[in-house]
């Protein structure tokens, strides 16, 4: 397996991979487009088209030629500081609980550790990733954007982290933007 950035050239396979990675979960984001992909799939062309996108920060994970894998962290802010948002995290189901999901965590922090951000935020499963050292948000003095989220959103000091870093978190706008394409796929009369 060979981890890289990604590439304008693997756009359709990332959202393959993460279609078919978010397919049938019980947490993934509903579709809103015609063909039926989970929400997450959605959310990474948001955001690759947004300013929020950091391209030395999206990595895909590869097994000979096939994608197999894909991170990104995109620009967010706590209060009126840069911060970081990793997610989605994507490794298709033939590749699950290989090391793949793993791997692309510890190459997307090390990154962003190497470019001097000091913070990396996600809204995820606690016991996977407590072992790459992030803890709840809110023990850092980070707040939610979404307080429904509060019991899965967690936070990731880097080397140039600072304790006075604190506040309530902000989404980039294609999390906003993706909340209201499901919230209006819900509300469509032929959906």
């Amino acid at each position: 397996m060979l981890i890289r950035r990604e590439l304008p050239s693997d756009a359709a396979a990332v959202r393959a991979v993460t279609a078919a990675a978010f397919a049938g979960a019980t947490y993934s984001a509903p579709s809103v487009e015609p063909d039926g992909a989970p929400g997450e799939a959605t959310l990474v062309g948001l955001l690759r088209a947004d300013p929020c996108w950091i391209t030395e920060l999206a990595f895909v994970a590869c097994a000979g030629d096939d994608v197999v894998g894909h991170v990104v962290c995109t620009r967010a802010r706590v209060g009126d500081a840069p911060a970081l948002v990793l997610g989605p995290l994507s490794v298709h189901p033939d590749r699950q609980a290989r090391g793949v999901g793993s791997a692309l965590v510890h190459t997307v922090l090390g990154a962003a550790d190497a470019l001097g951000e000091p913070l990396v935020v996600l809204a995820g499963d606690p016991a996977y990733y407590s072992r790459f050292g992030f803890v709840p948000a809110p023990e850092l003095g980070v707040e939610p954007d979404d307080p429904a989220l509060a019991r899965f959103f967690q936070a990731r000091p880097l080397a140039a982290y600072e304790p006075s870093l604190r506040g309530r978190f902000a989404s980039p706008a294609p999390f906003a933007a993706l909340e209201a394409m499901s919230a209006g796929a819900a509300d469509d009369p032929r959906a």
